[in-house]
């Protein structure tokens, strides 16, 4: 599973993962089928994102967007510890 530059393929798994904003997974999953190392897949995974502007984005955009359901939930449980303090 190479590339015609010798490098091995990304799989369509991490390609899926990258355009979710996952890129620790994205790491394993490349590691997981090429046996490559940490740096090695690191890498690849980074080297894909900067050689495919449309997955780059995906990848920038879905990454904004995962923060936003943590800042949520903690703002809900504030919310509710203030509730409580005040009943």
């Amino acid at each position: 599973m190479s590339s015609a530059s010798g490098l091995p393929k990304l799989p369509q798994a991490a390609i899926e993962a990258l355009e979710q904003g996952l890129k620790i997974q994205a790491i394993k999953l490349v590691r997981a089928e090429t046996n490559l190392g940490l740096k090695e897949a690191k890498d690849l995974v980074e080297r894909y994102l900067a050689d495919n502007p449309e997955v780059q984005a995906k990848y920038a955009a879905n990454k904004r967007n995962a923060g936003c359901g943590v800042g949520l939930l903690a703002w809900a449980l504030v919310s509710i510890v203030l509730l409580k303090a005040v009943l």
